[in-house]
Order: structure tokens, then C-alpha cells, then sequence
């Protein structure tokens, strides 16, 4: 196969290079097509073009495969932690035994956050959503560390800051969970692991003692494994882009929680569980909404079924469902949404219309249950799953700088007026 593509510009035949990746993708190299031809391609959305070279995250959603630096999610969920798969993104490989413990030793010893960080979530109502409490509290990290604003740092340096975030990123989650409520905030408890922390920052109250249920708290290091990275995504290319203008790690990661915000990204799973109210509102009826689904003419959609990268399954779905099924039957919670949510995910997968098309539940279907289950409400699914993609951009913030890519500066095609005389205010 030839390695170089051609193009034809007013009759002038232009060499490409091809570039294939480790897993045999393949792409047109165009950095010098603007400069050789003077045109510049136009694709909306970025759907066909490679804005870097990775090492990070392998997805084919053709195939249903997704791997964390060469290894599988399946087996990732299956025998890792939350913490460990942190580790192998950020730096490439997992950790020795040593390097584990002294990992998550040092992230321990920093989950307590400057008091100051108090006065700022005062300042917030309660009325304010979650995911903006977060992206603030995270970003104002700057203003408790600037040293983190030199771009030029020693990488012991650098590697402090990831651990600040890592360490204190479920501390400002739990903080804008409880602000919301208007309940007192609790402090880290360093006597328990990442998850089992997390949860008893988010629901222990001074009035009763709360002991966490490791169930739920296995359940939840599940999750934020299979939510840990997913390649090019909005809010991770938002990183990359925010960080290619060498703004701090805090500055990029809170520009990656904007983005994640956004109800096309990181919404589905509140989506999910919005749609499955509207359900028991309606009276319960699954099978009246199913047949409203397959209705071409029908504006109702199926929220949490199919997925826009995964042409045959997502492969988190698989691992998810059985964390959501141990959950429910260990807190036996009893809930019509979730009785309408399992008996949509029955006839989903015995309905020829949805297996035919592969419209599988998908892991923000079993993400939402799950955390409707523990008794999250919705506007906190995206702060959870911010909290799951951290180590991801952590990594492609990291790798990006490390080498040395370039500012983020694209290209546009104007479609606007032509040069015109201005005309003064008593003559328009």
C-alpha cells in the first residue's frame, strides 16, 4: 500500500503522508496542506479529523473494544481499582506493589483542601448547580497554588499538582452535593479508601453515624474505572486545548468539567432517568413507550439504548449491568423508576427491532440506575462522572505538554461580508 495520499488543488497534485497507528488506523497527514496548496480542509465537528497522536485510550466502535494503554476494560473493571488505572493512565504503566503504595499513600495525605475553599462555596447559592460549584472550586486551585501557573516546573512539581487533584477532586464534589442540600460539609476521613471516602463525605450527617456499605462503594470505583477515559472526546479535547496554551492543569481540567457539563456530553445518564420519570408519569405503561420508539413519526426517544461511537455494544455496558444488579438486590431498594428501567431493559433485549439495530442498553442506562439507587439526584450524575474522567484528563493533559504540541489554533471558512466602508451613525 502506498504510504503517501494524493490530492488535486487547481490542477496541482499534492504527496500526503500516511500515518498508521499501533492498531492499523490509518490517517492523512495534512499539517503542510494549508502551506503547499493554500486551502484548508473543513470537516464540523472534527468527526474526521485527528487532532493528535495518542497513546492513551484505544476505541473501536465498530468492534465494541476499549483499552486503557493496551488493556481491556473488561478486564480493568474486573481486577483493578479506580486508583491503580489513575496511575497506568497518567504514567503508562501500572504500578509495582511499591509505587501503589506510595501512589495512594500521597494522594491520602492530601484529600484536605485550604479552609478558604469554604468561604468560596459559601458564596454560593444553594439554587447553584453542581457542576458550576465544581468547575470554580477546582479552577481556583490556581489561586491556592500558583506555582502551578509556570508552565516551565520540574516534573516532581507537576506531579504534585496531579495528586492535589486526584486527592481533593471527590472533596469539592461531595462539598457541591452538599451545598446544594444545605447540610453541613464533612471532612475527609484518611482511614478509608478513595470511593468509601467519597460516599461518606456525600451522605454522613452530624446527627447519625454512617458506615459505608462496600457493595455500593465497589460499585462506584466501577463506574469512575469504566468513565476513566474515552478518547477524543469534547471536554478531553477541551483539556488539550485549554493546556496547549500552557494554562495550569487546574485551569484545563475545569474547562474539561464546562464541557462535560454541556447536556450533549455528559448529560445521557441524567437523561436516562428524566426520561424514565416521564415514563411513570405517563402511568408505567413500557411497552406504550417501547412501540412509541420504534415510531419513525414519533419525536420520543430512547435515552440510554445505542450509543453515537459504539456501532455494536458498549463494552462498559456489560460490566456495568452486573454492579447495577448486585446494588439493587443489596439494598433492596423499592423504587418505580427502577422497576420501569429494568422492565424497559427486558424487552430492549428481546425485542428483534433493538437487536437487529444493536440498540443495547448502554452504560449511562446502567450508570443513571445505579446512582438513582444510591440516592444521587440527577444534576449530580455529571459531577460523578467528572470525578470518573479526572485521571483521563489528567493523562492527555500531561501527555500533550510532554510533547511539546503545539497552541490549538483551527482554522475556519469565512462566509461574511466583504470589505464595506463604514458609514456614520446619522447616515445608516
Amino acid at each position: 500500500m502506498s504510504s503517501t495520499a494524493e490530492i488535486k488543488v487547481d490542477g496541482k497534485t499534492l504527496e500526503l503522508p500516511l500515518i498508521e497507528g499501533t492498531e492499523n488506523e490509518k490517517a492523512i497527514d495534512i499539517s503542510s496542506l494549508r502551506g503547499d496548496s493554500g486551502v484548508i480542509t473543513i470537516d464540523p465537528g472534527f468527526k474526521n479529523t485527528g487532532s493528535t497522536q495518542s497513546a492513551i485510550t484505544f476505541l473501536d466502535g465498530e468492534k465494541g473494544i476499549l483499552r486503557y494503554r493496551g488493556y481491556s476494560i473488561e478486564e480493568l473493571a474486573e481486577k483493578s481499582t479506580f486508583l491503580e488505572v489513575s496511575y497506568l493512565l497518567i504514567y503508562g504503566e501500572l504500578p509495582t506493589p511499591a509505587q501503589y503504595q506510595e501512589f495512594t499513600k500521597t494522594i491520602t495525605n492530601h484529600t484536605l483542601v485550604h479552609e478558604d475553599i469554604k468561604k468560596i462555596l459559601e458564596g454560593f447559592p444553594s439554587t447553584a448547580h453542581p457542576m458550576g460549584v465544581l468547575s470554580s472550586l477546582v479552577c481556583a486551585q490556581t489561586a491556592f497554588y500558583p506555582a502551578s501557573l509556570d508552565p516551565n516546573r520540574a516534573a516532581p512539581e507537576v506531579d504534585m499538582s496531579i495528586i492535589r487533584l486526584l486527592a481533593k477532586m471527590p472533596t469539592f464534589a461531595a462539598w457541591s452535593f452538599k451545598n446544594q442540600i444545605g447540610h453541613p460539609v464533612n471532612y475527609p476521613d484518611n482511614s478509608l479508601d478513595y470511593c468509601s471516602n467519597f460516599l461518606k463525605m456525600m451522605f454522613a450527617t452530624p446527627a447519625e453515624a454512617y458506615e459505608v456499605d462496600p457493595v455500593v462503594a465497589n460499585a462506584l470505583d466501577k463506574l469512575l474505572i469504566l468513565h476513566a477515559d474515552h478518547e477524543q472526546n469534547c471536554s478531553t479535547s477541551t483539556v488539550r486545548m485549554v493546556g496547549s496554551s500552557h494554562a495550569s492543569l487546574y485551569a484545563s481540567i475545569s474547562g474539561g468539567i464546562n464541557a462535560l457539563w454541556g447536556p450533549l456530553h455528559g448529560g445521557a445518564n441524567q437523561a436516562v432517568i428524566e426520561m424514565l420519570e416521564n415514563i411513570k408519569k405517563d402511568g408505567g405503561d413500557t411497552k406504550k413507550w417501547m412501540a412509541k420508539a420504534k415510531d419513525k413519526n414519533d419525536p420520543f426517544r430512547l435515552m440510554g439504548f445505542g450509543h453515537r461511537v459504539y456501532k455494536n455494544f458498549d463494552p462498559r455496558a456489560r460490566i456495568i449491568k452486573k454492579a447495577a444488579d448486585d446494588v439493587l438486590a443489596k439494598l433492596g431498594v423499592n423504587d418505580p423508576i427502577l422497576e420501569i428501567a429494568k422492565g424497559l431493559e427486558e424487552e430492549a433485549l428481546n425485542d428483534s427491532y433493538f437487536v437487529e439495530r444493536k440498540l443495547y442498553p448502554n452504560v449511562d442506562f446502567y450508570s443513571g440506575i445505579i446512582y438513582r439507587a444510591l440516592g444521587i439526584p440527577t444534576d449530580m450524575f455529571t459531577v460523578m462522572f467528572a470525578m470518573g474522567r479526572l485521571p483521563g484528563w489528567i493523562a492527555q493533559w500531561k501527555e500533550m505538554r510532554e510533547n511539546k504540541e503545539p497552541i490549538g489554533r483551527p482554522r475556519q471558512v469565512y462566509t461574511g461580508y466583504k470589505e464595506r466602508a463604514y458609514a456614520p451613525i446619522d447616515k445608516r
